[in-house]
């Protein structure tokens, strides 16, 4: 297949893990005789610097015009300025409402290795298999805003149609996993919380091979660490998701390890780490790129629907994590370019394997 993909490296670390997904992305249109194209833009802080906004007209078009959208990481300490009337946040905010993406997929595996690094006791990581799907467009952080000497106001606001969509997709997410769905609200306080309940609850009549069940945020906050393996799809609301889900990644052992994919109505989407810039350790070469890898395998899984390719990009992963030596936020001393190394090896190894 021919496509092409909008990379969007942005800051601090996004360069440096970015470039691996690329590197694999490659490797794979060459193994499978696909034609990838990637076009590199500007995002964030980097876009400020040089253009003034946080997400110029050149890469909303390019976006608009691509098949598929990799970013890196936004920020850094030099646009960390709260008064700042442009931030490198606010360029992605906008690129989720320009693409439309309003359901954010974040898969949370823990294997066996990677769980010894986790600050929760082993026994309660077995068997971790896990997705959030969290709205992306609504809630407080579109909501209107108002700011005066005494006062501010973050407006929370959700509509029937925006619920629906987000609460279809972690059904139809369900219904290929383990059909089980818990939406996480707070429904005994929010009026929000109550329309995201009802809501759910009406679209769950679509899919009765799927069981729901509904948890309070507060309390599912406890038992993502008390008895995380009792889940499979979780799906809420934006600023509960943004929450919820960091916390969810201390159970896989290092934000570097986890991938997401923001999918809208049509195939485009955007894919991206969920860990932020790490400035401290930027320029480095010691990032960790498996969660930019695993991005990449999800590009293909749900805008170019290349399972097989996808599955192994993941196995390769899965090898690595078992076997070889690790970046530091694991306790290793690999780098960015050593760990991308071996997952291109092992991913030729399979591709020889399964044409043998």
């Amino acid at each position: 297949m021919r496509a092409n993909i909008a990379i969007l490296p942005g800051d601090g670390i996004g360069p440096e893990v970015t470039a691996a997904a690329v590197s694999v992305l490659q490797a794979v249109a060459e193994r499978h005789r696909h034609e990838f194209r990637f076009d590199s833009h500007l995002i964030g802080g980097c876009a400020i610097d040089a253009t003034g906004e946080a997400l110029p007209e050149a890469t909303r078009n390019a976006c608009l015009g691509a098949n598929a959208v990799l970013l890196g990481a936004v920020g850094g300490p030099q646009w960390s300025d709260p008064k700042a009337v442009v931030r490198p946040e606010q360029g992605l905010l906008q690129l989720r409402a320009l693409l439309g993406v309003f359901a954010n997929v974040r898969p949370i595996k823990v294997s066996d290795r990677a769980a010894q690094f986790s600050p929760i006791r082993a026994d309660r990581l077995q068997g971790v298999d896990m997705v959030f799907v969290r709205e992306l467009t609504g809630g407080s952080y579109f909501g209107r805003k108002t700011r005066d000497a005494d006062s501010a106001t973050d407006e929370c606001r959700y509509t029937v149609l925006e619920i629906e969509r987000v609460a279809h997709k972690a059904f139809q997410l369900a219904q290929s996993r383990r059909k089980k769905v818990t939406s996480i609200d707070k429904a005994n306080v929010l009026e929000t919380s109550r329309l995201w309940r009802e809501t759910v609850n009406k679209v769950a009549g679509h899919y009765p091979d799927v069981t729901l069940e509904h948890q309070l945020v507060d309390s599912m906050a406890m038992l993502l660490i008390s008895r995380p393996s009792d889940y499979d799809v979780l799906v809420t609301e934006n600023l509960f998701g943004d929450i919820l889900t960091d916390e969810a990644a201390v159970l896989a052992g290092s934000l570097g390890l986890l991938p997401s994919a923001s999918l809208g109505v049509g195939s485009r989407g955007l894919y991206e780490p969920i860990h932020g810039s790490a400035p401290d350790i930027a320029g480095q070469g010691v990032a960790n790129p498996i969660g930019s890898i695993l991005s990449a395998a999800l590009l293909l899984r749900y805008s170019f629907g290349l399972e097989t390719e996808a599955a192994a990009i993941e196995a390769a992963v899965e090898s690595v994590i078992a076997d070889s030596e690790l970046t530091r936020d694991l306790s290793g001393t690999a780098s960015t370019q050593s760990i991308t190394d071996a997952v291109l090896s092992r991913l030729l190894s399979t591709t020889e394997i399964q044409a043998a």
